[in-house]
Parts: C-alpha cells; sequence; structure tokens
C-alpha cells in the first residue's frame, strides 16, 4: 500500500503522520510538502517527500500518482476562493492520479447559513466529491481544544471567557485524537462505506460551562463576559485572522459549533478524551501551542 499525505509538515499533519506510523511502515507513507527540507526528520525514518505546490495541478498530480489511499490537508489560506481553487487543482489530480481512496478534513462550520468565512468551502467540499468517481471519505472536525491550553494565562488575567457566543454551545476534538482517527480510516477500508465522519468529544459546552471547566483545571476563577464580534475581531487580528476568527464565532453563536457524534467511538472503538482530561493532560505536560 501507498499512503500519501498532504500538508504533512503542518500541525494536523505531523501528528496525523505520527499516527499512520503507528499502523503501517514508515517505506509506504509518502508526504506532499510546500518545503521538503521541513520534513527532513521524516525522510530520515525513511519516508519519501516529494515537494508540493496547491496551486500546480503538475505537482499535485506527481504526488498523488500511485497512491493507494491519499489524505488531503488543506492549506491555511484565508479565503473560500483560494481554497476552492486549491482544492480543484486536488480533486482533478486525484481523479488522473486514480487515487484509491481519498481521505478529506472537513470542518463542522459547512452549513449553508455558517457567516463563517470558510463555509462555502467546506460546504463546496463533499458537493464537488459526490461529482466525482473518487472513493472518498470526509472527516468532519469540530474545534481543536489544543488552542485552549496556551489561551489559558489570558483567560485568567481576563477573568473571563470573552467568545461572543451567547447561550450558543461548541463542540470540540483534540489535534491528536483527530489525527488517530484519520490514521484509522485510512488504513480501515471497512470504515470507508461511509462518505462523511464528524469527529467531536461526547459533550459541547456552553460559555458559562466552558468557564467552569477552565476554573477547574487552572485553578483560576474564569467566567463568562462575551465581547461583541467586533471587538473579538480587533483583540486577535495577529496575521490578519480577526475577521475570519469572529466569523466563527458568529456561526457559533447561532448554535452552528455544537455538533455532537459517537463517530469518533465508531472509529477508534472507545470515546474521545473528554476536555477536562484533555486540558489537564496538556497543561501537566506543559503544551505551548497557537490560541484562540
Amino acid at each position: 500500500m501507498k499512503y500519501v499525505v498532504t500538508g504533512a509538515t503542518g500541525h494536523l499533519g505531523r501528528q496525523v503522520v505520527a499516527q499512520l506510523m503507528q499502523l503501517t511502515a514508515p517505506t509506504t507513507i509518502t508526504l506532499g510538502v510546500h518545503t521538503p527540507a521541513k520534513a527532513a526528520d521524516l525522510a530520515a525514518l525513511g519516508m519519501a517527500v516529494q515537494p508540493l505546490d496547491y496551486q500546480d495541478p503538475t505537482s499535485v498530480r506527481a504526488v498523488l500518482t500511485g497512491a493507494d489511499v491519499a489524505i488531503y490537508i488543506p492549506s491555511k489560506s484565508h479565503t473560500s476562493f483560494s481554497r476552492v481553487q486549491e482544492f480543484e487543482n486536488v480533486v482533478t489530480a486525484a481523479e488522473a492520479a486514480r487515487v484509491g481512496h481519498f481521505l478529506v478534513m472537513g470542518f463542522i462550520a459547512d452549513q449553508a447559513t455558517n457567516p463563517f468565512d470558510l463555509s462555502a468551502f467546506y460546504g463546496y467540499v463533499p458537493r464537488r466529491l459526490a461529482e466525482t468517481d473518487l472513493s472518498y471519505t470526509i472527516l468532519r472536525n469540530a474545534l481543536y481544544a489544543d488552542p485552549l491550553v496556551p489561551y489559558l494565562p489570558e483567560l485568567i488575567a481576563r477573568g473571563n471567557v470573552i467568545y461572543p457566543m451567547g447561550d450558543a454551545s461548541l463542540s470540540f476534538i483534540s489535534l491528536a485524537e483527530s489525527a488517530a482517527a484519520f490514521a484509522k480510516v485510512a488504513v480501515t477500508p471497512q470504515l470507508w462505506t461511509h462518505l462523511s465522519y464528524t469527529l467531536t468529544q461526547e459533550r459541547s459546552y456552553t460559555m458559562p460551562a466552558l468557564a467552569r471547566v477552565l476554573s477547574q483545571v487552572a485553578q483560576a476563577p474564569i467566567g463568562y463576559a462575551p465581547v461583541t464580534l467586533q471587538q473579538f475581531a480587533d483583540l486577535y487580528n495577529e496575521g490578519n485572522e480577526g475577521h475570519m476568527l469572529a466569523s466563527m464565532y458568529a456561526g457559533g453563536a447561532q448554535g452552528l459549533l455544537a455538533t455532537v457524534t459517537a463517530d469518533f467511538r465508531r472509529i477508534m472503538g472507545r470515546p474521545a478524551q473528554s476536555l477536562p482530561d484533555f486540558l489537564t493532560a496538556q497543561l501537566a505536560a506543559g503544551d505551548n501551542g497557537a490560541k484562540h
């Protein structure tokens, strides 16, 4: 078998590769990466590393050629239009390369009424795949729980969670558990019969409930005092991501980020780690990921 992972040096990509290595030999794994030098450590383990430019169809097809299973992890571009262009190149290449099975990262903010800046892309993905003759599975992630860990010091200083969510709930999954599910589906053809899975923990959290969890794990009082969407965008506009982040919580305030399923349990045969257990373990390990 030949397994191809695109975006393999990103936050999720590296964890997918780490999980996949536990289920198949490194020599069966090919990595498509924008900067091959960043994958030198993985190449040293026996994986093939190929340069990949999502905007270059020839490059994408070269990486996907011969793939029995290809795992597509999108770039971090901030507009649906650029991501759709990228996805068109990848889908076209996957069809031309006759990829055996195509795994695609999705996100729960894909509803037609969702104001999230990237909802059009995530909504486009299943419709575009349905047009193809590809065998495919979409793995829709809930919000990543990981950014809550480095965000805690700011929340402790503020004394409040400030997400502009009103009474709505958020659902989470960790990067590691998302990656574990990707790897398990990749090597388990019996799981390919489902066109889509939604990866979540087994409950969602209103903002007061989330504040209670964060207070418990941080051992500090944290309440809930939401800012406005514009204030949130202004506060977290590093890398011009402010509007995108605010638009995500605008969808969340409509209840569109609260999905909870048992799909992770169906894939892995166990429940996803709870949010309190995840945060406690990460704090004990001294995790330092990205914010928000």
